[in-house]
Order: C-alpha cells, then structure tokens, then sequence
C-alpha cells in the first residue's frame, strides 16, 4: 500500500507545526496516530494521517509508514542484572569495624582492615565466619564508602554548609607573600575602631592606608562606619597622594568588600584584593601602622560626635606630615632561617617621603614638589600642633567643653624649653599617661595641674626591692639587741654587714650601666 506513495513535500504553513525531532517526542506522536492509523478503512483516509506525521515529526514516508505499521512494545523497566557481591551480613560487620576504627573514611580504612580484623579476633571482640573475612578483605574503598552512606549520613552534622558571599567571590585573595616588591601605589587599607572599652553604639573609625614599597601612611576619620563616607574619603586620600593607586588590599568587612567599592577601582583603574579570613599576618603593614601610628597617637580611649571628628581629622592633616616627612623606618631586605634561628637583614632607615624620591616609577616633576614640601615644613611646630590636639583629643573623650585652639601659635619658646624635662614625668604623649603634662599646654592656656609623681629612676633590681619591701615601722630608740648577749650582738652586726656588702656588689655592676639604658630608652622607647 505504501509502496508506491511519492515523497511528501512539507508545505509553508504545515512548518510551522513541525515539532521538535527528540526521539521521545516522536515516539509519543507514533503512539497517538497508530491506533488512527490502524482503525482507517480507506486508502484516502489512511493517507491524510500519513500527511499530518509526515508535517509533525518531519519523517520520511517510508520511515512514516513503518512506524506505523510497528507492532509496540511494552516498556522495559531498567533493573540490576548483576548480582550483589555483598551482603547486609557484611555491611553489618563492616559497620562494626568501621566504629571501632574511629569512623575512618573508606581510603584510610581499606588500609588498616587486615590488621585491625585480626587484632579484634586475636582478642576475642570479633569472630567472622570466612566468606564475610574473605568479603571485607576483598573490599575497595569506593566500596567501604557506598556501604557506609547510611550510617555517616545519619552522624553528619546538621549545621548548614557557610556559603561565601557572591560579592566576596568576586575580589581575588592576597596573602602577605604576594606582593613581590611592587611599586609606590600599592596599598593596604584598614579601620581602627576608637569604641574605648565597649564596642556599641556609633564611634568614630579610623581610616588608614599604608603603601607596601615605601611605608607612606595617611589616615582619616569615619564619623560613621558606612560605605559611601568611606569612599568619599578614600577619594579625598586618593588625590592627596604623591604617587598614582594602583593597589588596594582590604580585609573581608562588608564596609570594604561590596559592590559600590568594586566599581570605584573598576572606574579609577585600582586592582582590589583581599586578604584571607581571620589571617591578620596577610595585612601585616597595616596592621603594624595601626599600632604605631594612630594607637600610638590616640591610645585606647573612646571617640564619638562630629566634633571628635573635627578635631581628629586636624591631628591627622599634623601627623601625616610628620611622620612621613621626619619618621625614619626600617625595611626588610633579607631574611632566612637556621634552625629556630631567624636571621633578618634591614636597610638603612629612611623616611617614606625618601623611597618615592629614589623610586623610577615616580614622575620627576612630583619629585620636585616632594621636596619643596619637605623643606617648607618646622618638624618642631608640627609636633608641637600633634601635641595640642591630642589634649584636645582627650578633653573630648571626657566629656568637657573645649574650644578649638589656634591653628598657628605665636611663640614655640615654651614648648621647646619644656622638651628638655618632659621625660622626668614619665611618658609624654597625654594620651597614654596617666595625667596631662602641663608642659605641652600653648601660651595663654590654663595650666592643668599634673597628678604625676616624680619619683627617682631606679635599676629594675632595685624598683623590683622597693616594690616587694613591706611597709616598714618606724625604728625603735634602742638596738634591737639591747640586753642580749654581746657575743649574740657582734655575730648580728657581723651579718648585717656581710648583707649589705653582697648587696652593694649583686647591684654594682648593673648600677653603672643603668644610666646609659636609660639614655637609650629615652632616645627609643619601645
């Protein structure tokens, strides 16, 4: 009948109804038309459901026809053909074994099953018939790890998996070995919350970045710990830098890791990395500037309000002009290891206004302006202004009303005559003393009387004596020997001087000593 049917043209329009050529779609299709197909009694009729598979499936006719005429097949149902090697016995022993290795996975248990086996049997725990020995010897670890998907499925722990944030995924990983001597313009960026002894509530943060080539530092206060002030303000560092940002490296706080701080180093070309979680050691020189430079000019105390604020960014506009202009810092050159020995090797201190100066990266003309700021700048009356606003600084942290004093003070003689006897007070920055140093006040001002003992500097063995000597009653009128026997007495005094002579001797030698470890103290407190 089919025989000599002609090939079907699909028309235009009948295209459009052709469906896709999957192999299930099709044979769903053949399925409908056949029992049609089958129930035709004319030629004619049996020929138009050919046409409308032909349009549908895109058959060819005699592939129509015989798809047609095919008797169906019932469904074969995929199933296990072979054989389980082994059975619920041997899982069961293997479970055991399994517990008693401490929960091993399959790679390590594999290893140790033999020897485990006959230690449990050479002390009777365990007795295995041979076919389930010979089947848990014979086991792979893919094996040991398919038996035992129940069991460590059951002890796996519920708490759900932490998923790294997509923005995160977004900014590549840093660590402290992978900067490999970069240019001026490589930077590290971190805040230092001034929060006091209680971290809640809004407080001031501060903002610091350092560069890896040359150690020039700039810090600015956050009034507020948000995202857009942040940066606006790192643009503000931006445009006051010697040398152009190439690189940024931040930790993983959300205030640094997000989207709008993306697109600001997509715009300005900055390359942003970040380091690894709770890995401080990858943000090494940030971390040390934070401490040397804004702890050590602002301690611990707590900042908060906008005149803070205010007052903080006046002591940093001071402060990075004085410590990257008259600060010397040491650079690693070298470092290698013997044994516990770790072996390191510096240059030569500079200061970071000299390593762009010495840098080829740097354009001559920045050079040029570099120095000119460099000469114009009196170390004297900058540390003076440092000093001022960090008991401005401190006034505020207590909670008094104080007014801003003046940018520019008349006369530095006072503060330059107290310099010489500043160190007798014990430490001069008031913002880790114990009291305010009335020297360091301008002229003027009123003096704030000093709570600060002056007491004589002693040997650390001597302070350690006078520390640990209990108080002491007043001295009788008579000798304590008075009435006893005089040889009782000459033995006593004879004691009481060989003491005195050891004592005099175990003190000389670190006596004479003593004031040269304080001149050096003094000139480089630690």
């Amino acid at each position: 009948m089919g025989r000599g049917l002609p090939r079907q043209t699909i028309a235009p329009q009948e295209t459009d109804m052709a469906v896709s050529k999957s192999g299930l779609v099709r044979a769903e299709i053949v399925r409908a038309f056949r029992d049609r197909y089958g129930a035709a009694t004319s030629r004619n009729a049996k020929r138009i459901i050919l046409n409308e598979l032909i349009a549908l499936t895109s058959y060819h006719p005699k592939a129509a026809i015989r798809a047609l005429n095919a008797v169906p097949r019932p469904a074969r149902l995929q199933g296990r053909h072979r054989p389980k090697l082994y059975d619920e016995a041997a899982r069961q022993a293997l479970i055991v074994l399994w517990e008693a290795s401490d929960r091993l996975c399959g790679k390590r248990l594999v290893a140790l099953l033999p020897n485990l086996v006959a230690s449990l049997e050479r002390h009777g725990h365990l007795r295995l018939d041979t076919s389930i020995r010979e089947q848990i010897l014979k086991m792979r670890s893919a094996t040991i790890d398919r038996l035992l998907r129940a069991p460590k499925r059951a002890n796996k722990s519920k708490r759900p998996r932490r998923v790294e944030p997509a923005v995160r995924r977004r900014v590549k990983v840093r660590t402290f070995a992978d900067w490999n001597e970069p240019p001026p313009g490589s930077m590290e960026m971190d805040l230092v919350a001034h929060c006091g002894q209680v971290n809640q509530g809004s407080y001031i943060n501060s903002l610091v970045l350092t560069d890896i080539a040359s150690g020039w530092t700039e810090c600015a206060p956050l009034v507020v710990r948000e995202s857009g002030l942040l940066i606006e303000t790192l643009e503000q560092i931006r445009r006051s830098l010697p040398f152009s940002l190439r690189a940024l490296d931040v930790d993983n706080g959300g205030e640094f890791v997000n989207e709008s701080m993306i697109q600001y180093c997509l715009r300005h070309g900055i390359e942003l990395t970040r380091s690894r979680p709770y890995r401080k050691n990858d943000q090494a020189w940030i971390e040390q500037k934070n401490g040397a430079v804004v702890r050590k000019h602002l301690g611990y105390e707590r900042f908060e309000g906008i005149a803070a604020g205010d007052a903080l960014a006046r002591l940093y506009g001071v402060s990075r002009l004085f410590v990257n202009f008259f600060q010397p810092s040491f650079k690693l050159a070298e470092k290698h290891r013997d044994g516990a020995r770790v072996f390191k090797r510096y240059h030569a201190p500079q200061t970071p206004c000299e390593r762009p100066l010495q840098a080829e990266s740097i354009p001559e003309l920045t050079k040029v302006k570099l120095r000119e700021v460099r000469d114009g700048l009196d170390p004297l009356r900058l540390l003076e202004e440092m000093r001022t606003m960090q008991l401005q600084m401190i006034a505020i942290s207590k909670g008094e009303k104080t007014t801003a004093p003046p940018v520019q003070p008349s006369d530095l003689t006072a503060f330059l005559a107290s310099l010489s006897s500043a160190w007798r007070a014990g430490e001069v920055r008031p913002t880790h003393g114990a009291a305010v140093n009335p020297g360091y006040q301008r002229r003027g001002e009123p003096r704030v009387e000093s709570r600060v003992t002056v007491r004589p500097i002693l040997p650390p063995g001597e302070q350690r004596i006078q520390e640990l000597k209990p108080a002491r009653t007043p001295p009788p009128d008579r000798p304590l020997w008075a009435g006893l026997d005089p040889e009782l007495k000459r033995k006593s005094q004879l004691q009481q001087q060989e003491f005195a002579r050891r004592r005099i001797r175990r003190q000389h030698a670190f006596t004479l000593v003593w004031p040269l470890v304080c001149r050096r103290l003094e000139g480089r407190p630690i």
